[in-house]
């Protein structure tokens, strides 16, 4: 959600409008939204090249996954303030190695509050065994001039 913005409108956007303006590096990385509202937002990411040279997922890469839903959550709720999300810190915790397959994100907020959001995200494998675990917070801002 780094290259492009949020649709601005009294609506909150569409699974395809976010997978529209999901960013260059999730893009890439194959990140797939499959649900989101600003209390759940779910998505997907092949293990097939994200990984790192023992051949199993790249940190980095659920990292960029919890990023991704993290601030999707963020955004909406945002939205629903006149205001933007910015990241503020991101943690995770790798607790196990994936080498195919698909891993999917679940983000659910831990507060969601006027000036600041903040999700808890999980990242699961295809048998439902938990890889990552991730905290992100955002701070929210007003919209900037002519948004």
């Amino acid at each position: 959600m780094t290259d492009a913005t949020l649709p601005t409108r009294s609506q909150p956007p569409t699974v395809d409008e976010l997978n529209a303006v999901r960013g260059t590096l999730p893009e890439r990385m194959g990140v797939e939204v499959l649900e989101a509202t600003a209390d759940r937002i779910v998505a997907r990411m092949p293990v097939e090249g994200n990984t790192q040279p023992y051949g199993i997922l790249h940190g980095g890469a659920s990292v960029v996954l919890a990023e991704t839903v993290g601030s999707i959550g963020s955004a909406l709720h945002a939205h629903t303030l006149g205001k933007i999300a910015v990241g503020l810190d991101i943690n995770a915790t790798h607790h196990r190695a994936v080498r195919t397959g698909w891993v999917t994100a679940t983000a659910v907020p831990v507060t969601l509050g006027g000036s600041v959001a903040c999700y808890e995200v999980t990242i699961s494998d295809d048998e439902g065994r938990r890889v990552c675990t991730s905290r992100i917070t955002c701070i929210l801002r007003d919209l900037p001039p002519g948004a």
